[in-house]
């Protein structure tokens, strides 16, 4: 907890720990089913991201019964049971309050190695940075929100957060020389970027225009169509961000866009994730990329290229 880990571990015996999370959230889109789904995504993928393997989960539910329709409540816990299906994830209870704003995510449950359990630090200089999922939800839900989205635009942040990164942590475990993992979520890639080198006297070299973004961003940052999240991790992290001269600002911006349901964020050695990125292309991770490189100093800083 003192690190902020992306889940708790728990060692049972020498070759055996479970992992344990609980996220949920109010919804994000308009359809209920879909907003299941993405809530069970985004509960699992701390599991994903410390190298596990999520086995049994258990519904967190508030819903205003007395002024809801209670289909919408079946549509959001049937989206939710299909994704933990697909995850061969398996539900075995859960708890449900009446609340003035519906609210669902899960408790989750996996299990791992002891030895094999990724933390979200612990980057070494020389190691590369994949990012598997592209970003900007943030922005995105925003621009839902006020009716200003673009119908492709919307469908394609919907799918990546309805993306399980379960195939990215099996390739993963196929993986040597892995030194840390984290999914990017809330604070944003470069917030959780910096997680992986607080404490440490490395920093980091990010080249911005090999992050994976939605395309169509750029108009709604520079008209204003941002999340408050996004500002609110800009103003926590912008000490610690080195900008280079050409770097425009409205992708700076996207950097730091809270995400829901995100990829996961790999530093490995320069040949293992060359090798890691071929096999995630093969296995249809398409938007998968190296992003940058771990540096030796200066010591808790990015700077972005």
């Amino acid at each position: 907890m003192e690190h902020a880990e992306d889940a708790g571990v728990y060692r049972l015996r020498d070759d055996l720990a479970i992992i344990q999370t609980v996220d949920f959230f109010t919804p994000i889109v308009d359809d209920p089913y879909t907003f299941g789904r993405i809530a069970v995504t985004n509960a699992l993928g701390d599991i994903y991201a410390m190298g596990g393997r999520p086995i049994t989960a258990m519904n967190i539910v508030c819903f205003p019964i007395s002024k809801m329709d209670v289909g919408v409540l079946r549509e959001i816990l049937r989206g939710g049971l299909d994704q933990m299906r697909e995850a061969g994830v398996l539900l075995i209870g859960g708890h449900s309050v009446e609340d003035d704003e519906p609210k669902y995510g899960l408790s989750v449950t996996g299990v791992i190695h002891p030895e094999k359990v990724l933390l979200n630090r612990g980057a070494l200089p020389g190691d590369r940075l994949i990012l598997t999922k592209a970003i900007g939800t943030g922005i995105v839900g925003t621009a839902v929100k006020g009716g200003v989205a673009d119908p492709a635009l919307a469908a394609r942040s919907v799918a990546g957060m309805t993306t399980l990164n379960r195939k990215a942590t099996e390739l993963m475990a196929e993986t040597d020389g892995i030194h840390a993992c984290t999914d990017v979520t809330g604070f944003g890639f470069l917030g959780h970027a910096l997680e992986m080198i607080e404490g440490s006297p490395a920093g980091m070299k990010i080249q911005a225009r090999s992050v994976p973004c939605f395309p169509g961003l750029r108009p709604l940052v520079e008209e204003g169509i941002i999340p408050g999240g996004l500002i609110r991790n800009r103003k926590f992290r912008e000490k610690q961000i080195e900008v280079g001269p050409d770097c425009p600002v409205w992708l700076v911006d996207v950097l730091f866009d809270p995400q829901t349901a995100g990829g996961l964020l790999i530093a490995l050695p320069e040949a293992a994730a060359t090798e890691l990125l071929s096999r995630m292309h093969a296995a249809g991770i398409a938007d998968a990329a190296i992003v940058g490189e771990v540096t030796a100093g200066p010591r808790g800083m990015i700077r972005v290229e």
